[in-house]
């Protein structure tokens, strides 16, 4: 039993979270009255976890060495010598054939999102971690793939607004992050991530004004646009955005006050306020298109 719970923290199911965003497209096109494409979109949320989780692992294997020196990944089941290496690998390859064959059944297309997924997190694996900006670019990419594989990749089209809102979600999310790891760094006294020597906390504080400024006005754009207010049927989304500018404003006030931020799906699950606004922008937004 002990080792099938140190499976479950190394495959870091708190993190399927993330996978919501394969449901952007069934809520927002209105396509939840279609149980066939409903059943579709659950089974490529439940593909994309157990590729994510394999994906976890993987990247743990690479990074054991570091991880043995970072004040909390060294807690990690592998970098605490909790599960053998050999032992790992086999569970991540099983997770990833497993995701693979579900993804095929729900439709090629899924299966070949998620390949480029696998491809974007082995280079990043193998290095394109340790270049700066282009390594937050590949974590928004694996989001926007997320957002695709449940929109493009069942047959939904995806709105083009909604698309460029979610890049700079994940955009902000992915500089917020590299800012606490750095705080982490800087008050270790050490950078347990190479690519962190490259950046300063000037530098990120204008990436995340930047992108926090844009996923803003991009999500304003797309309540008031014709054509989502069309699919809506309703103009009345714009007044869900003060859900989205609080949640954004409270997650830069945890970054600076509270040196948290590095994992931004246990935030969503530890801080109240983030909950609460999770939970009141849901309710009102299902009110609003209903």
């Amino acid at each position: 039993m002990s080792f099938v719970r140190h499976l479950l923290r190394l495959m870091r199911p708190y993190q399927w979270v993330k996978n919501l965003f394969v449901f952007t497209g069934l809520i927002f096109g209105h396509a939840w009255g279609n149980p066939q494409l409903v059943w579709s979109v659950v089974l490529a949320a439940i593909a994309f976890s157990l590729l994510s989780s394999g994906v976890y692992i993987v990247n743990d294997i690479a990074d054991l060495e570091s991880d043995r020196q970072h004040p909390r990944k060294r807690l990690r089941p592998l970098a605490a010598g909790e599960i053998a290496v050999i032992a790992a690998a086999i569970a991540a390859g099983v997770l990833i054939v497993a995701a693979f064959a579900i993804a095929w059944i729900v439709a090629p297309a899924v299966a070949a999102l998620l390949l480029i997924y696998l491809i974007i997190n082995t280079g990043y694996s193998l290095g394109l971690k340790h270049v700066p900006i282009l390594d937050v670019f590949l974590i928004a990419a694996g989001f926007m793939l997320r957002i695709l594989v449940g929109t493009a990749g069942v047959g939904i089209a995806p709105s083009q607004w909604l698309l460029l809102c979610g890049l700079m979600v994940t955009l902000f999310l992915g500089f917020a992050k590299r800012r606490a790891e750095l705080l982490v760094a800087l008050e270790q006294g050490t950078r347990t991530r190479k690519v962190l020597v490259q950046y300063d906390a000037p530098l990120l504080d204008v990436m995340i004004a930047i992108t926090a400024t844009s996923a803003v006005l991009t999500y304003g754009l797309y309540t008031v646009n014709p054509e989502t207010v069309r699919i809506q049927g309703t103009p009345y989304l714009i007044y869900t955005l003060p859900f989205v500018l609080y949640g954004i404003m409270r997650y830069i006030f945890r970054l600076h006050h509270h040196r948290r931020g590095e994992d931004p799906a246990r935030e969503l699950f530890t801080d109240p306020h983030l909950i609460a606004t999770v939970l009141g922008w849901g309710a009102v937004t299902f009110w609003l298109i209903h």
